[in-house]
């Protein structure tokens, strides 16, 4: 029996095929390296950028740089600065799954849902997305601001459901824990000297969500602490430090263990700086006071993938 396919189905395998591409693998399985997609950027922002002015989000945005939709300060991350005048308000409503926020200054209170808490100085908490949340500041308020907005975008995903509580990590108690590891014995001869916040909705990742993780970080006086690489971006926050303090990042070490070639980045209290994946980076205080460090990263999604691949300098 013959058949014959008709025009109107090849006019639909037409449309259907109209988007496909084809490539040589060995060309095009690293894209980086083919200079077809860019790597993340050195960027840093100065805290003169939200200390006056009017209530508003503040975005250290490099979508422009990686190709992306904005505001983006990586692939799957935007990075930000709030300021909220006292009396005033501002409505977070990101298409996002996890945003981590850390006070910088100020107090005031946040609700989202039927959950409200106090926030002051010092202060971590953490937001699902699916609802809008409202930041009241009592006394003017500076806050750092992560979320996951950018990977949202890129995987065309929408109608969030929530995967976590909102949830407070008092000052108090964050800078107590951070004390206790600082005392331990062996403390110095760690690669960091520091804390992860978690969340018991995830304890596989031990991570602040199931996206992002927080960390607060010491670098005591007089210190270097070594080299370390890792697959997510870090957002680093400086919560505090003296001129004198800095990291060095580079993409490779020499036979000592120490960075080639290093991007020095000068650290001054207020500013955020992005480190790229897989850069090795090193922390350097060469003053007499202590120096504080928030990275927030996309760690919570790589240790999930199993791609973190951390590794520290020996």
């Amino acid at each position: 029996m013959l058949t014959t396919t008709s025009p109107s189905a090849f006019l639909e395998t037409a449309a259907a095929s109209q988007d496909a591409q084809y490539f040589e693998y060995t060309s095009s399985a690293n894209p980086i390296g083919a200079k077809l997609i860019s790597r993340v950027p050195f960027c840093s922002c100065a805290p003169s950028l939200y200390a006056e002015g009017a209530t508003r989000v503040v975005p250290l945005d490099l979508s422009e740089e990686l190709g992306c939709p904005g505001p983006a300060t990586g692939p799957g991350m935007s990075a930000n600065f709030l300021r909220i005048n006292a009396g005033e308000a501002l409505t977070l409503s990101p298409n996002a799954t996890s945003q981590v926020c850390y006070v910088i200054s100020g107090t005031g209170n946040v609700a989202q849902g039927k959950t409200r808490f106090p926030f002051a100085q010092g202060d971590f908490f953490t937001l699902p997305g699916g609802d809008d949340a409202m930041l009241y500041a009592d006394a003017t308020a500076t806050l750092y601001y992560v979320n996951d907005a950018p990977l949202l975008t890129y995987l065309g995903t929408t109608g969030v459901r929530a995967r976590f509580a909102p949830t407070l990590y008092p000052a108090a108690q964050t800078q107590a824990e951070l004390r206790k590891v600082a005392d331990q014995p062996n403390a110095g001869r760690r690669n960091r000297i520091s804390v992860l916040m978690g969340n018991a909705n995830f304890p596989q990742t031990r991570t602040v969500t199931h996206v992002l993780w927080a960390m607060f970080g010491i670098v005591p006086p007089n210190s270097m602490q070594k080299p370390h690489r890792h697959q997510s971006i870090a957002l680093d926050f400086i919560a505090g430090g003296n001129p004198g303090v800095y990291t060095l990042v580079g993409t490779e070490l020499d036979e000592n263990g120490d960075i080639v070639n290093p991007t020095r980045v000068d650290w001054e209290a207020g500013m955020a700086f992005v480190t790229p994946p897989g850069y090795w980076h090193a922390h350097f205080n060469e003053t007499d006071e202590n120096a504080y460090v928030i990275p927030i990263q996309d760690a919570g999604l790589q240790t999930w993938l199993r791609t973190l691949d951390i590794r520290f300098a020996r």
